[in-house]
């Protein structure tokens, strides 16, 4: 009875914003603090707001970079990447792309192509904000040269594999967790799904050769293999596969199989989260994310089979229909 009193007698608090949780504290200045923060920083001449974790004994030797998928929620990733965090010693940073700032074609697409279809300059492109949230968060922590990863899932899985092609990020390794759709190293399909339509000096063989040769994992939930709201269903999508899983697949062994008839180098990892979904924080979750990200741990690798090689010779189809996560 007492404390339903005070209670009723006392001022209320009024509740943390959604992007907040209890152990979030705006950060302005100085090194990220321990647990869970927000801070908005300058990148050039844009300004990006991030959500980071530190675990409390983190030794300043690994940064994760965490992108989030159509929903733009990367208060979210962050919060699901808590566990990741603390299980590889590593510091979180997930930025967030707004709609608003940044839609289909400057997200998932990274404004490789401006809206009049013309081709950007690099230093219009998304992917330039990379590397400097890297080098942001590098100085803020005191450490220049500390190693870091990129993870995105869904729409955040294809601006991760669209950018492995275009940029050297300086990342260890760009995984790319249950892309929406994939971009196969053909130039017989039109850009998002392939390298159709690019200006030469971003779709020719020293391009694709150098896509194939990235530091790009395609981490795969096997049950991730069926259209949902946010899916996809263009023609050209489709003839990516009839699910995630399936186009995952499908792009992968695309690209070994021209690494192997051309004799490039092949640095692609294909790994496998047996049994999840479209489910990010399954996905994170999972022993074989380590796999993905450091290539060490997990469950046994799969054995690799397909039988989903998509011909170089396809011709192309107009891209009608949504941009999916």
């Amino acid at each position: 009875m007492l404390a339903l009193l005070l209670a009723m007698l006392l001022p209320q608090s009024p509740p943390l914003p959604s992007a907040l949780s209890a152990t979030q504290v705006p950060a302005t200045d100085g090194t990220f603090p321990v647990g869970r923060s927000a801070r908005t920083l300058r990148l050039g001449d844009v300004d990006l707001e991030v959500f980071v974790y530190r675990p409390a004994q983190w030794r300043a030797t690994r940064m994760l970079l965490v992108m989030h998928g159509v929903l733009r929620n990367a208060f979210e990733y962050r919060d699901h990447a808590v566990a990741m965090a603390d299980r590889f010693d590593a510091l979180i940073v997930a930025p967030k792309f707004d709609s608003e700032r940044f839609p289909s074609r400057k997200f998932q697409r990274g404004g490789i192509l401006r809206e009049d279809g013309s081709a950007a300059k690099p230093g219009e492109w998304t992917y330039a904000l990379i590397p400097q949230l890297a080098a942001s968060a590098r100085a803020i922590v005191g450490n220049a040269t500390m190693p870091f990863w990129i993870i995105g899932h869904s729409a955040g899985g294809q601006f991760v594999m669209r950018m492995s092609a275009f940029l050297e990020t300086g990342a260890e390794r760009l995984v790319a967790a249950n892309p929406g759709t994939d971009l196969f190293p053909v130039r017989s399909r039109p850009f998002g799904y392939g390298f159709g339509g690019l200006p030469e000096d971003l779709s020719s063989d020293d391009r694709l050769r150098q896509y194939l040769a990235a530091p790009l994992t395609i981490y795969l939930g096997t049950a991730d293999d069926a259209p949902d709201e946010d899916f996809d269903t263009s023609a050209t999508g489709m003839l990516q596969g009839p699910g995630r899983h399936q186009r995952g697949l499908a792009c992968y062994w695309t690209g070994r199989t021209l690494a192997e008839l051309r004799g490039w180098p092949f640095a692609w990892r294909l790994v496998e989260a047996n049994g999840v979904g479209h489910d990010h924080e399954k996905m994170f979750a999972h022993p074989n994310c380590e796999q993905a990200l450091f290539g060490s741990g997990g469950l046994p690798a799969p054995v690799p089979s397909s039988g989903l090689r998509v011909p170089e010779k396809d011709a192309p189809h107009s891209a009608t229909g949504k941009q999916d996560a």
